[in-house]
Order: C-alpha cells, then structure tokens, then sequence
C-alpha cells in the first residue's frame, strides 16, 4: 500500500463550450466518466481542479447538471475534491454555498477572502494544507487589497505572501497551491481567453516559492514549468492550435517531505484534429487525405483561384471540415477565415478587425486604448456579478 497522499491535477474543463459550432458537451461527460474511473483505479485522495470550471459566467443548462454530477460523482468514490473558479468563471457565482458544500467534501474557493485560509487534508504523515488562488482579476484585486502596483505579479504576490504568512503558523505542514493564471514559460494556444488588459499578465514561477506543489491551470497544453509547478492542460482541444497536444491531467504524489513525483495520464480523444492545405482536386482525390476523413479539419486551400462551393465539396469527403481558409498559390496572402468563430479570440482583436472591416482602416492608438478600457470595464462588472 502506497504511504503517499495521491492527487489527480486537473483544469480548464470549459463546460458548456462549443468547438467551432460543434456541440463538445457529450465528449465533456465522457471525459468526466474517464475522469471518474481514474479516480477508483488510481486511488486518488483528493482532485484538484485549478479553474475555468464552466466556459462563461452565465453557463448553459447542461453544463451545469454536468458539473453537479460530477462532483457528486467525486466524492462518492471517497475523494475530495478542491476547485477553484477561473477567468471564464464568474467569482460570485461559483461562491454560492460554498460554506455548506465544504461540509460534503467538496471545496470550491473562488473569492479573495479565502485567500490564505486552507483546506485541511490529513493523510499519515499529518496535514496538507490546500491554499485556492482563484483568477484574481488585476484591478479588483488592487482595490480589494489596497496593492500599490498593477498586474497580475502584483496580485498574485500578494496572494502568495498570505498563503506564506498562514503556513508559517503550521510548522511541519505540507502545501499545494492551487492557480488560475499565466505563469512566464508557459507556451499558449489560441484558445485562452486573453488576460493581458490591466497590467502585466505573465507570473514569474518563483511567486509560487515555499509552495510543495503548485497545481497551475489557464493555459490548454500540458506543461512542466518546474518539477512542482505544473499545468495539466485542457481535457479536450479547444483550437485547431492543440492539434498535437496530449489531453489528460496529472497523477502527483505527496510523501512525508512534500512532492514525490507525478506522472500524465491520458484522457479520451473524442475525434482527432488536424490542419491540412492543398489544391481542392487534390484534397478530394488524393490517397495520402484519406487518414484525415474522420478528423475535425481546418483546411487551407492554395487554389490560385477561388473554387466555387469549396466547402460543400470538401465535406462530401471530409464530413468534419469546421474551417475554411485561403492562400493562393503566387498571390496574395488571404488568412482571414471564411468561416469561423470569435469565441476563442481576443476581444481587443474582434474589435480591432471589425472597425477595419467597417471603415476600411484600422484603429489608431487612441481609439486602441479606449477599447482596452472598454474591455476592462466589462471585466469588472462581470467579477462582481
């Protein structure tokens, strides 16, 4: 029998959220299903869900009988579980009862009074304290706290200095910290939502010094920033950029001196994705595409002129096709989509691109900066919601 405290590290489960108009919510629920069995057959102690629980403040119906489910689901293979809400989350929802859960098991943090106030969690060799770092919006943050700086190393410190303060009154105490944020080395994908507006956005790892280990979420590919502090990725591809990402979430063991390694495991691969270009008589003809039939595609087309019905033709072969580009041969550079969603975008760039496209030109600095404060204001209706 193992003497270690068993953790399953998981985020960015993004519930309710849709795959360039492919509904995702039948591979979220077979992916919490994995996520289930894997909790029996590893013998997880406690999960830990760093963020982004739901894919928007206001989540559909399903999604959230989905989340329901699963954390009931959870706990009842003994587990406990520790969550906290991430920037697509809205804090004042997600704290909803949260007093009366905690006595379930079940530890939802996502308010910046928690912050520095642990989740307990005995195992042999005594306590591990649990320390949930929700998405700290910068400019909320610097109010709530009175910080004299912005941006998210500012709020985040400050957040690490309470979680040092309460650790050092519990001598012997291991810790994890659990992160909702973008930690410098970190490689995106073009499905997070950018979190660049109200001061500097990337967090050094070392704002997380004196943590055992650091259970990081925001961004979608598994990475290793250090051997403690860790994202796990999103369970499923939300870009056609994820294409060669391994899905799953981190295996982590604690032993009486705090961190004794991780290992991945895999979660399922509801329909593979690929980013594949060519001529479109080659497309549909060619032997070498075949592979690619059942996979979500993005295609490019290097037609040097624009064929007529391309995506009516290309889905009599490749039935998945979800987006469409052109870049002729010889000629100009189109990138701009045909066909696809702005949900996975910056909000500053949908903007930027539809005054454009409006006027022919492209906003100034001036008319770039009014948006960015436009933006932040939303931001900040939607965290006190």
């Amino acid at each position: 029998m193992s003497s270690s405290m068993r953790l399953l590290h998981t985020s960015d489960w993004h519930l309710g959220r849709s795959f360039h108009r492919e509904n995702l919510i039948e591979a979220q629920a077979e992916f919490l299903d994995h996520l289930v069995d894997t909790i029996r057959t590893e013998r997880i102690d406690v999960v830990v869900v760093a963020g982004d629980l739901y894919d928007r403040a206001l989540p559909p119906v399903d999604a959230v009988r989905l989340f329901d489910r699963a954390l009931g689901r959870i706990r009842a293979t003994g587990a406990r579980a520790v969550l906290i809400s991430g920037n697509h989350d809205s804090m004042a929802r997600m704290s909803f009862a949260t007093d009366l859960i905690d006595a379930s098991g079940v530890h939802l943090r996502s308010s910046l009074d928690g912050i520095g106030t642990p989740v307990i969690i005995e195992d042999e060799h005594g306590p591990v304290a649990f320390y949930g770092i929700p998405y700290l919006e910068p400019e909320i943050a610097r109010h709530h706290w009175g910080l004299p700086e912005r941006g998210h190393p500012a709020a985040i410190g400050h957040a690490m200095d309470l979680v040092r303060a309460d650790l050092a009154q519990r001598p012997g105490t291991r810790s994890v910290v659990l992160s909702h944020a973008f930690v410098t080395g970190g490689e995106p994908s073009d499905s997070e939502r950018d979190i660049s507006v109200g001061g500097a956005s990337h967090v050094p790892a070392c704002v997380y010094d004196g943590a055992d280990y650091v259970a990081l979420g925001h961004l979608h590919g598994r990475q290793t920033i250090t051997p403690t502090v860790r994202y796990p990725g999103s369970p499923l591809a939300y870009s056609f950029s994820e294409e060669h990402h391994r899905k799953g979430y981190w295996l982590v063991d604690l032993d009486a001196d705090g961190f004794a390694g991780a290992e991945f495991a895999d979660a399922p691969v509801p329909r593979p994705l690929a980013r594949i270009r060519g001529r479109l008589d080659d497309l549909l003809t060619g032997q070498k595409w075949e592979r690619y039939t059942g996979h979500w595609l993005q295609v490019t087309l290097t037609d040097p002129r624009r064929p007529a019905q391309p995506m009516d033709r290309l889905r009599e072969r490749f039935p998945h096709t979800l987006m469409l580009e052109f870049d002729p041969e010889g000629g100009p550079v189109e990138r701009r989509p045909v066909t696809g969603a702005v949900a996975e975008r910056p909000e500053r760039e949908v903007v930027a691109d539809f005054v454009e496209w409006a006027r022919g030109s492209a906003p100034g600095p001036e008319e770039r900066a009014l948006v960015d404060r436009a933006v932040e204001e939303v931001r900040l209706q939607e965290g006190t919601r």
